[in-house]
């Protein structure tokens, strides 16, 4: 999860980051040991590799602050092409830029903004590619899973005022597509685009998860810009049900939306695979970083979970204007992947799917975030 990141390459040397590490100057020592390890084992058993990731603002080296602008930019072109050399052959896919936008969809003020201004982006998928320039390029970023309601002409906003019909962060799902939309205007060599698929079944507001239709129509649109799409990070977390949710009602929630989100993101001819964050509960970040939960399709002990069994049922559609659904005790909630609601009324998942939380004395609701990373 992070030993090909730029700051436990160079700054921690190697693995995960430690506050108690002191930084380094030494720019141009990497330690590969543990990412080559890691390779080797992909490549011997035939697994697929996706390097993550060249650039993102929150592990990167801390010196960088310290830096001009000028050393900036020369320091992220030789961290590209470093990485990117060393590994040629073996990685051929890449997130170049992670991260980059607010819960606005306007781009993050982080230190590569900051030092090598708005374009940093750009540049950078310019530099993988004279790196590599066999290798498969992505942006990726997270909360930009879904587009609600229906597209308007341009493949521009899509909004309603009904809950089920808007994207939880609508304004970053519409800043992803602009954002892509304007470097392949530019003719920027970016080939993919990745949505991280961080969700929580008990989630609100920004934290709600998307529903099927709206996942569909995301990649559409990005698919229509001649990307290819992934959904990079995907695990869903429990926890935050209520109290009186049982087991059942928890894995019953989960499955449904690993296997529906999975099975619409299928649909799409655009969509090109998925990434779990992590494979058993035993070791999922989510623990480290927020709360205890298990979010993945594997138990504490390896074992299969029924999540597991919605994934592989999604895998089993692979079909163009299929259904999702059919969950909750084994009633019948079918939703057609053009809407989310189905024939009778009933709402994409209505078992479980927490209400919006009410508004405070100034009308505002508590809770939200606009640049907070998960």
């Amino acid at each position: 999860e992070h030993h090909l990141k730029w700051g436990p390459l160079v700054h921690t040397l190697p693995g995960p980051i430690s506050q108690s590490s002191p930084p380094t100057m030494h720019l141009g020592k990497y330690d590969f040991s543990h990412v080559d390890a890691m390779v080797d084992f992909a490549i011997h058993h035939n697994l697929h590799l996706k390097g993550h990731v060249l650039v993102w603002h929150v592990t990167s080296p801390p010196f960088l602050e310290d830096m001009s602008p000028t050393q900036v930019r020369e320091a992220v072109k030789r961290h590209i092409f470093t990485t990117m050399n060393y590994f040629k052959g073996r990685i051929k896919m890449w997130d170049v830029v992670n991260e980059s936008l607010a819960a606005d969809g306007t781009l993050v003020e982080n230190v590569f903004y900051r030092k090598m201004g708005p374009d940093y982006i750009e540049q950078c998928f310019r530099w993988a590619h004279e790196a590599d320039p066999d290798a498969f390029l992505i942006y990726n970023d997270n909360k930009v899973e879904g587009c609600g309601a229906v597209e308007t002409n341009d493949g521009g906003s899509c909004s309603s005022s009904d809950r089920h019909n808007k994207a939880p962060i609508q304004a970053k799902s519409d800043g992803f597509y602009n954002l892509l939309k304007d470097l392949v205007e530019k003719g920027v060599p970016i080939h993919g685009a990745g949505m991280q698929a961080h969700f929580s079944a008990g989630g609100t507001k920004h934290q709600r998860p998307p529903t099927p239709a709206m996942v569909k129509r995301q990649i559409r649109r990005i698919g229509e810009l001649g990307l290819k799409v992934n959904i990079s990070e995907m695990d869903v977390r429990i926890s935050k049900l209520p109290a009186s949710a049982d087991d059942e009602l928890k894995s019953a929630a989960q499955t449904q939306i690993y296997q529906d989100i999975l099975s619409a993101a299928l649909s799409e001819p655009s969509f090109d695979g998925i990434w779990l964050w992590g494979f058993a509960d035993r070791h999922t970040w989510v623990k480290n970083f927020y709360y205890d939960d298990a979010p993945l399709i594997f138990d504490d002990k390896y074992q299969r979970k029924e999540s597991y069994v919605g994934v592989q049922n999604a895998l089993k559609t692979l079909c163009p204007g299929g259904r999702v659904g059919e969950m909750m005790g084994g009633e019948s909630t079918q939703c057609f992947l053009e809407q989310d609601v189905d024939e009778n009324g009933n709402a994409w998942g209505e078992g479980w799917m927490q209400p919006e939380p009410k508004e405070d004395g100034n009308g505002e609701k508590s809770g939200d975030s606009t640049k907070e990373g998960q």
